[in-house]
C-alpha cells in the first residue's frame, strides 16, 4: 500500500512539473508626456499570443459612453521590428464611435470603461486570417469630444446658448438687429494650446441663422468632430486665432464675410452664429505630412 501511495505521489509531482505555466505578458514600456508622441520600448521581435490591454495612466475626464464618439491620438508600431506604421500626433486626432463594429474587438476592449485623458496601451497578435499580418503595439490618448474649461459670461445682446446632455448647442434668437462687425465671444475658456494662423483644427460646431436661431449645419448631428484647415473658413481664420483648445467660442459673422465651404445661396445676406468647441489644433506644416491618421483597427 505504501508503495502504491508513493507511486501516485510521484506521478502527481511529475504532472505538476511538466505543466506549462501561463506565458507572462510581453514587457512594453511607454514613456512621454501627454499630448506628445510616446516613446515605446520592448524587445523585438515581440512575442504576442493574445491581446493585452494596459492603462499607462488613467483619465480624469468624463467616462466614455458606449455607442458615442471618441477622439483619439494614436501611435501604432509593427512589434516584429518596432517600426512605426502610422500615427496621428503630428497630424490630427481621429474620431471614431465606441462600438465593436467600428473599432474591432481589441480596440473596443481597450477603450471600454476608460475616461477622457487616459493614455492606453494595446498589444495585439498577428491575425491568423492574414498571412501578411504582424503583431502590433499601439499607444492611444483619449481626447475630449466637447469643450471643457472655465465658463465665461457672454456679453449683453448675444444669443443665449443651451447645451443638451451630449454637448450639442442650441440658441435662442434675441429678436434684435445683428451686429455689423465680426463678434468673437468665448463661452468656455480652455487651457490647451492656442490656435495659430494657418493651423489645422479639430472641432465640434453648429451654425445658426441669427434671425431665427435655426441650425443649418452641425457636426453634432452625426456626433463626431471634424478636422479642416482654419483658412478654409475666412471668418474663423480671423476669429479663432489665439483661442485655446478646450474653449467653446461663439462667432457672429455678418454677411460681409465669406463662409467658405459653409456658404450657400440660402445664407446670402444672413448674419450667422457659430458655436464652436475647439478640441485640437496642429500646425499646418506637421498636419500636412504624410502620416496616416486613420485609427488602428482592432482584431
Amino acid at each position: 500500500m505504501r508503495r502504491l501511495v508513493a507511486a501516485c505521489a510521484a506521478a502527481a509531482l511529475l504532472l505538476v512539473g511538466c505543466s506549462t505555466p501561463d506565458p507572462a505578458p510581453p514587457e512594453v514600456v511607454v514613456s512621454g508626456e501627454a499630448g506628445q508622441p510616446p516613446t515605446v520600448t520592448y524587445p523585438t521581435p515581440l512575442r504576442v499570443s493574445e491581446a493585452v490591454h494596459e492603462t499607462v495612466w488613467e483619465g480624469t475626464g468624463p467616462e466614455l459612453v458606449d455607442g458615442r464618439p471618441v477622439l483619439l491620438d494614436f501611435w501604432l508600431e509593427d512589434a516584429s521590428d518596432a517600426s512605426l506604421v502610422k500615427e496621428s500626433f503630428t497630424s490630427s486626432p481621429t474620431p471614431r464611435m465606441l462600438t465593436e463594429e467600428d473599432l474591432g474587438k481589441d480596440l473596443y476592449a481597450t477603450l471600454s470603461g476608460q475616461k477622457v485623458g487616459a493614455r492606453l496601451l494595446q498589444i495585439s497578435p498577428a491575425s491568423d486570417a492574414n498571412a501578411s499580418s504582424y503583431p502590433t503595439v499601439t499607444v492611444l490618448d483619449v481626447l475630449p469630444v466637447r469643450a471643457s474649461g472655465e465658463p465665461v459670461a457672454p456679453r449683453e445682446g448675444m444669443p443665449a446658448v443651451t447645451l443638451d446632455d451630449s454637448g450639442a448647442p442650441s440658441i435662442a434668437p434675441t429678436g434684435t438687429e445683428p451686429p455689423s462687425d465680426l463678434v468673437v465671444q468665448p463661452l468656455v475658456r480652455g487651457t490647451g494650446t492656442q490656435v495659430a494662423e494657418g493651423d489645422v483644427i479639430t472641432v465640434q460646431y453648429t451654425g445658426f441663422v441669427w434671425s431665427s436661431g435655426e441650425a443649418f449645419d452641425s457636426t453634432w448631428t452625426g456626433g463626431s468632430p471634424t478636422t479642416f484647415a482654419l483658412d478654409d473658413v475666412p471668418a474663423w481664420s480671423e476669429a479663432l486665432v489665439e483661442q485655446s483648445v478646450g474653449s467653446q467660442v461663439m462667432v457672429v459673422v455678418p454677411p460681409s464675410y465669406a463662409l467658405g465651404a459653409t456658404q450657400s445661396e440660402e445664407l446670402a445676406g444672413q448674419t450667422i452664429v457659430f458655436v464652436i468647441d475647439l478640441l485640437a489644433t496642429r500646425g499646418a506644416a506637421t498636419a500636412a505630412e504624410p502620416a496616416a491618421t486613420d485609427a488602428p483597427e482592432g482584431e
